[in-house]
């Protein structure tokens, strides 16, 4: 099955539901059984994965919209939460213990360097940030108590593009676990169980969502057995998304396969035209031809989404405000994958440390929305003239 149809047909039942095309909402805390015996087998094998038996473990509408996604990643199952930080979360939570050591490569959300700092720091788990462009040299920062290679590719902020294979294969050779945030790429333009990655994670919030109106997380696992520890994680820790959320992200993973190639036609036409402009000192975007990650990306990617990074020549902070103020189109927003434009500060230079970001200029962060591309040019035309005061 192609991925488009995928997308249309994944996570939905209708005979078992009098031939309603969407999965309703299933809100439920309480699920009667008919008897003890019935009540007991609730919780027995497959059933207590997979299974409705209370709410905290998922209703249907929540069991669609995992089956949906996991699907489309080819896992062997996936987890939904609360949102996309907790998604990340809650997977590194499912493989630590206190002494143990994780790797984290230093273009993370930043987010996620948090909760790695002051989180799991607090409960004896150690982490240590490498370069995103290490490769297989990761091999030689792999210590006997490392128990993930955590990924996300291309990174944060600076859109690096990772080698995967060879991280993932370093990883596997000394027992690690490897997560990859694949919220940037979808699983429509990565597959990343067909690259060594373990653990998949995206913030449906962004493209599965697609109209910036819910927040939510998923994960998926490569194997059953790790399916079953991010849902035994998931429960203990209380994360649950409401069933209505669910419902809405089901709804929008329908269009994203339109939407995503709608993104990318837009993106890479903004893209182009920023690259060429004399204030523009370099366009972070692994699509490129000439951009560092370029050759990884075409390697290993079908596709590049709507999200990258402008570095300006210039570093006057009053001026890019002149400049970001009075767009039109490009709101400033600090999520992405919505239908909207967006643009946002981002300051790469605070939140590096084993590869410190020193190019100058002032950087911003672009997410091309669904409006007409000559609309958002003529738009980020008129913002370089007031750059220019």
């Amino acid at each position: 099955m192609k991925d488009d149809t995928r997308l249309v047909h994944a996570g939905k039942d209708p005979e078992h539901h009098y031939g309603i095309v969407n999965m309703p909402v299933y809100r439920a805390s309480t699920v009667l059984s008919p008897t003890l015996s019935a009540f007991k087998a609730r919780a027995e094998g497959d059933r207590k994965y997979r299974g409705v038996r209370y709410g905290a473990y998922g209703t249907p509408t929540t069991f669609a919209l995992a089956d949906a996604v996991a699907g489309l990643e080819g896992g062997a199952g996936a987890v939904a939460t609360a949102s996309g930080l907790s998604a990340v979360t809650m997977a590194l939570a499912a493989f630590v213990r206190q002494g143990d050591h994780i790797l984290m490569v230093d273009s993370v959300y930043s987010p996620t360097r948090e909760f790695c700092d002051a989180m799991l720091a607090r409960f004896g788990v150690e982490t240590t940030y490498y370069d995103p462009l290490i490769g297989e040299s990761i091999e030689g920062l792999i210590r006997p108590e490392t128990r993930i290679v955590f990924c996300e590719s291309p990174g944060s902020l600076t859109f690096e593009v990772q080698d995967i294979p060879a991280i993932a294969a370093a990883a596997h050779r000394h027992g690690a676990v490897v997560l990859l945030d694949n919220t940037w790429a979808t699983p429509l333009f990565f597959k990343p169980f067909d690259h060594g990655v373990d653990v998949s994670i995206q913030a449906g919030t962004k493209y599965i969502s697609g109209h910036s109106d819910l927040v939510i997380g998923i994960v998926t696992a490569r194997t059953e057995e790790l399916f079953r520890r991010l849902k035994d994680t998931t429960f203990l820790f209380g994360d649950i998304p409401g069933p209505d959320d669910c419902y809405l992200a089901l709804r929008g993973l329908r269009s994203m396969g339109a939407r995503l190639r709608r993104h990318q036609e837009s993106a890479m036409t903004a893209a182009r035209w920023l690259q060429a402009r004399p204030e523009v000192r370099r366009v972070l975007f692994p699509a490129l031809p000439g951009d560092p990650g370029h050759d990884l990306w075409r390697r290993d990617f079908t596709g590049a989404s709507s999200l990258f990074g402008v570095v300006l020549e210039t570093g006057d902070e009053a001026a890019v405000a002149r400049m970001v103020d009075g767009y039109r189109y490009f709101k400033i927003g600090a999520s992405w994958g919505g239908y909207e434009s967006l643009v946002l500060p981002a300051n790469p230079k605070g939140v590096r440390t084993a590869a410190p970001w020193t190019a100058p200029g002032y950087v911003l962060r672009f997410h091309v929305g669904l409006e007409d591309p000559e609309d958002l040019i003529a738009d980020l035309a008129d913002g370089f003239m007031r750059l220019a005061g």
